[in-house]
């Protein structure tokens, strides 16, 4: 069991460090190649954060262990929304308006999608081939028509072969992180009696959920609510679409009991909760945000609660 817990952790610290290797390895060497901010903001930042969670859940499921996999994609929404969210608004206020726009209503539509999946049964090739065409094509249709990619392009990028290093090393450390995470969490799970559906639901959404909770909470500190507003929406949409995707397409996954009930809701809300709040106070201040800890706290509860 304390070898279990000295694995996870070492395990979100590899995931952490190894994401910002690979965004930062991956920005540079973009950027000395002459790709846009636009380009490199979706595409490469977008992916780069969220390749914990895709390494996390693609091996998972090869593992075998479809409730981590799938909770890792539904936990890391639910934590994005009610957690990162929430302590990014208690440090600053967060203008909410990006929600009402084109990006917003993204998110609830794919949303959406996957609770219709969900609900299916299982997630197959096809529904995750629809999900990456889904994002690919609003990736496509963002580039066309334009828009803000909320990346610092002032520094001055790394020469290309210290980022071909960073790019290397942050891969690695990705693959390596996801490994003990993964194992750690399910030899966990089995010592506990709980199902690793709960745990991918928890520990695992919360530690790949890292990336984002640093650049969130970090962007509010310094003022700019903007970017931990897109960061949550980006993830959100590129977690659904893609990573569920990519994975269900490698290999189907069943469904667990654990996702249908609570958890289905709360991942509904994650994405309704948001813009209700944008149409209703405009700005998320920190009574908001405490709010929103108090709903992710309470739902975390409940999830541990109902495994004992």
């Amino acid at each position: 069991m304390i070898f279990d817990l000295f694995l996870v952790a070492l395990g979100l610290a590899a995931l952490l460090a190894g994401g910002e290797g690979l965004v930062r390895g991956a920005v540079s060497i973009a950027r000395r190649a002459g790709l846009s901010p636009l380009v490199i903001g979706l595409t490469l930042v977008g992916f780069g954060t969220s390749a914990p969670e895709l390494m996390t859940s693609l091996i998972a499921a090869v593992n075998g262990l479809p409730g981590i996999a799938l909770g890792n994609v539904v936990g890391s929404n639910i934590a994005n929304v009610f957690l990162i969210l929430g302590a990014a608004a208690v440090i600053a206020p967060v203008a909410a308006g990006a929600l009402l726009g084109r990006d917003g209503y993204v998110m609830v539509v794919a949303t959406a999608l996957t609770i219709g999946i969900i609900l299916t049964g299982s997630v197959g090739f096809w529904a995750g081939a629809v999900g990456l065409a889904a994002l690919l094509a609003y990736l496509g249709f963002t580039l066309f028509t334009g828009g803000d990619a909320d990346l610092d392009v002032t520094e001055t990028p790394d020469p290309v072969g210290k980022a071909i290093a960073f790019f290397a090393v942050g891969l690695v450390g990705v693959v390596l992180g996801a490994n003990w995470l993964v194992t750690g969490a399910s030899d966990i799970a089995r010592v506990l009696g709980v199902s690793e559906t709960v745990i991918g639901l928890t520990i695992v959404a919360v530690g790949t959920s890292l990336p984002e909770l640093v650049t969130s909470v970090m962007a509010a500190r310094k003022g700019q609510g903007g970017i931990a507003l897109g960061n949550v929406i980006g993830s959100n949409i590129f977690n659904v679409l893609g990573i569920l995707g990519i994975t269900a397409m490698v290999t189907p996954l069943a469904v667990p009991p654990e996702m249908t009930g609570l958890t289905l809701w709360v991942f509904a809300a994650s994405a309704l909760v948001p813009l209700l709040l944008a149409w209703i106070v405009g700005v998320l201040n920190r009574w908001v945000g405490l709010v929103l800890l108090v709903i992710y706290a309470g739902y975390t509860a409940l999830l541990v609660i109902g495994a004992l």
